[in-house]
């Protein structure tokens, strides 16, 4: 069975990125020398989806820092071609949630990475997130993306684990309910 798994980081008050997308405010406080998990986080994944918003930020990245599939979910993007640079690295597609996790799986996907705020709230409405880590950025940026939206029910989780680092970051994670 397919399972969708989110690694995020919000400011303290909720939000994923500035308004125009920006994340200084997190990159501000990458520290090499503290591990937050991610690349234990990512070994066991077999394909990213993530949004527009996400995407747009990532693809200015050189390299691109992705060695798995990745589906970008854009109503925007979907019938666009991808950059020449990512081709057979990234797709665009206009898929509910439910639909895509059926074709990565009919792929060979078990373990899906879901990114991005909008993203991660449609995954988390069609129940389709088995786990969260959810790092908390000692910083108040005062508007923005947020992480949580309108879910149209109350979504309880379970703590597994919580922890701090010297940088202030504090990382939890959560398991939801099956």
């Amino acid at each position: 069975m397919i399972t969708g798994h989110v690694f995020i980081a919000t400011s303290l008050d909720g939000y994923i990125a500035r308004p125009d997308g920006d994340i200084d405010w997190l990159l501000a406080r990458d520290d090499p020398r503290e591990d937050h998990g991610y690349d234990a986080f990512i070994a066991d994944k077999d394909a990213i989806v993530m949004g527009r918003g996400s995407y747009e930020k990532i693809a200015t990245f050189e390299p691109w820092p992705y060695s798995l599939p990745v589906v970008v979910l854009s109503r925007r993007l979907a019938g666009t071609p991808v950059p020449d640079r990512l081709r057979g690295k990234v797709r665009f597609a206009d898929l509910a949630p439910a639909v895509v996790m059926r074709e990565l799986e009919l792929d060979g996907a078990r373990r899906v990475y879901v990114d991005g705020g909008q993203v991660v709230q449609a995954f988390l409405r069609a129940g389709l997130i088995a786990d969260m880590v959810v790092t908390t950025v000692p910083v108040l940026i005062a508007a923005g993306r947020p992480l949580f939206g309108d879910l149209r029910a109350d979504c309880d989780l379970a703590l597994v684990a919580s922890r701090s680092f010297p940088s202030g970051l504090v990382q939890s994670t959560y398991r939801l309910p099956s």
